[in-house]
């Protein structure tokens, strides 16, 4: 029986659920990526994306690409997270057979769809789609296909909010003109191994024999892409076991000889582990820096902490804290950073700065965009005793006016937009940072989701 394999993807995950919880942000260029301009961008709109801006881009360029219009906000991980739950705990209930592949995707292989014709299998998914939109309010889009990679071909084409079905009398069809970089597994490096061979195609690959793909590409790797752009792929979907680390290291050309090297490379390290970390969508507790010296000898050292975090400022300096230098162990080669003791649960720590001694302390006196009067701005560095209460884009709960997030705040006064997902576009109120009524809110209460978090969530 024909075989389909489906691919979800949530639009735009990280700012959709931004837009879906803060109203007056829908159909605005969002960034999600911290009002403080500098690190890379989470998340970005579809609006934002227009400009240009993407994920993974440094926020300061994609904020200059959408210009004045940009709106900056901070990650919000728990609802990100709850939001995650919502949509896979409907997909559960709905599919048989599904694999998670990170916060905001999954494979699927519904048993219903065996031997289904492609139109069957579009309204399959359009009413899968359709649920999600009706329960939790997010886009998402679908691809179909005979394998899992072509699913997840099919997801891309798909975007925005929509579905893409790519029968298997037709995928080599569609395939075969793509670049080579789109199929899966194809990384820059792989990708430049091939163009320097003349194959820039999915259909080039699949035009080589097996010998050229085997110096190519050696007989592992190599003969798997191979089969993929062939329109060969039988790998099952299943549900995949749970990470118990994350981890990424780096072997350099040169051996590292100074602690200006090494120190650049566990922040290397740290950083890409950290974006598994992110995708995965829960917290670190041991940190644990892996060393390969000249001579080839390994050395780990490892550190926990009391808590889960996945801020990447304490990871790293946490990192830092454990390595070991050239001083002390020679010249070294291989520098890798791995992050251990995963939970969901992420804490948010009184004085994180504890842990992150080792890091200089950020800057804060920094302005960001303003869009249609949404301004989004860090007032200036103040005195610890006059310490202001509130950020900007900090969810917050007023006493009369109910669950907001700040807009802006400086010069003893905060600028709160009143508003969650159940509200619609609220209203906005300048109030002094001493008033009594106004406290730091819980950001998952902006889903309005009360009744179904109370259910599913609460104990």
């Amino acid at each position: 029986m024909r075989r389909w394999v489906l691919h979800i993807d949530m639009d735009a995950f990280f700012a959709s659920v931004e837009q879906l919880t803060r109203p007056t942000l829908a159909g605005r260029p969002v960034l999600v990526a911290g009002v403080s301009g500098r690190g890379v961008v989470a998340g970005a709109s579809y609006e934002a994306r227009a400009y240009g801006a993407r994920s993974a881009m440094p926020t300061a360029r994609a904020a200059r690409l959408v210009g004045p219009k940009v709106v900056l906000v901070s990650p919000r991980k728990e609802v990100y997270s709850v939001a995650s739950r919502r949509v896979f705990d409907l997909i559960a209930s709905r599919v048989d057979v599904f694999e998670q592949l990170s916060i905001d995707e999954a494979f699927m292989e519904p048993s219903e769809l065996q031997g289904a014709s492609a139109e069957e299998v579009r309204q399959w998914a359009n009413n899968l789609r359709a649920e999600l939109r009706k329960e939790t309010g997010l886009p998402a889009s679908i691809g179909a296909g005979s394998g899992k990679q072509y699913a997840k071909i099919g997801s891309g084409e798909a975007k925005p909010d929509g579905v893409f079905i790519l029968p298997a009398e037709r995928q080599l069809e569609v395939l075969h003109p793509m670049k080579v970089g789109k199929l899966w597994g194809v990384g820059p490096v792989t990708e430049k191994k091939l163009q320097d061979v003349g194959v820039h195609t999915i259909g080039d690959l699949a035009g080589l024999t097996l010998r050229e793909v085997d110096i190519t590409l050696g007989n592992t790797v190599g003969r798997a892409l191979w089969a993929l752009a062939k329109g060969v792929d039988e790998r099952p979907v299943a549900p995949r076991a749970e990470a118990k680390q994350t981890s990424a290291e780096h072997t350099y050309p040169q051996d590292l000889t100074t602690s200006q090297e090494v120190d650049a490379a566990v922040v290397r390290s740290a950083k890409d582990a950290h974006r598994r970390l992110v995708r995965d969508g829960r917290g670190a507790r041991t940190v644990t820096v892996k060393l390969r010296m000249a001579d080839f000898h390994i050395e780990s050292r490892s550190a926990t902490l009391a808590y889960a975090t996945d801020d990447l400022e304490t990871l790293t300096a946490v990192a830092k804290r454990v390595t070991r230098y050239p001083d002390e162990v020679g010249p070294i080669r291989l520098v890798g950073v791995s992050y251990s003791g995963l939970e969901a649960t992420r804490q948010d720590i009184l004085f994180p700065e504890l842990d992150q001694l080792v890091v200089p302390p950020r800057e804060t006196d920094y302005e960001v965009g303003v869009s249609d009067g949404v301004t989004v701005s860090v007032a200036a560095p103040q005195p610890a005793e006059t310490q202001v209460r509130f950020r900007a884009t900090q969810d917050v709960e007023h006493e009369e006016f109910g669950h907001g997030w700040v807009q802006g705040t400086g010069h003893g006064v905060v600028s709160v937009r009143f508003e969650t997902r159940a509200t619609g576009p609220g209203f906005s109120k300048t109030l002094s940072v001493d008033d009594p009524q106004l406290h730091p809110g819980d950001p998952v209460t902006s889903l309005a989701w009360d009744e179904w978090i109370a259910e599913n969530l609460e104990q």
